[in-house]
């Protein structure tokens, strides 16, 4: 009889496990299902004027005399950089008259 002791007190623990672990799984399960029943009531049924916001573009204010400072700003700057250009130019004209001789735009071309 104590050969049968082992095994049917072996089942008995592994049935108990399982029971302990189905029913666990089965109440989590349950509770899973209300939890995305009630969150999903929750999407379904909420209110339509939400509070938002006003939008980016309705939040842009002009500042007129600031943009007329900036931009004469930018046209300035503008001319000092086309100016600068212009001068490299010449230099670079007067440098290649100086080492090479002559005209330098008819050098320059072929």
């Amino acid at each position: 009889m104590s050969f049968l002791v082992g095994p049917v007190s072996g089942a008995l623990v592994a049935g108990g496990v399982y029971y302990g672990f189905s029913t666990m799984i089965h109440s989590r399960t349950q509770q899973h299902r209300l939890d995305l029943h009630r969150l999903s009531e929750r999407l379904l049924d909420a209110p339509s004027d939400i509070p938002a916001p006003i939008p980016a573009s309705q939040r842009i204010t002009y500042h007129p005399f600031s943009s007329m400072l900036k931009s004469q700003w930018n046209a300035q700057v503008e001319t000092v950089f086309r100016a600068a250009g212009e001068w490299d130019q010449r230099v670079m004209g007067w440098s290649r008259r100086l080492l090479y001789g002559g005209d330098a735009e008819s050098a320059r071309k072929p």
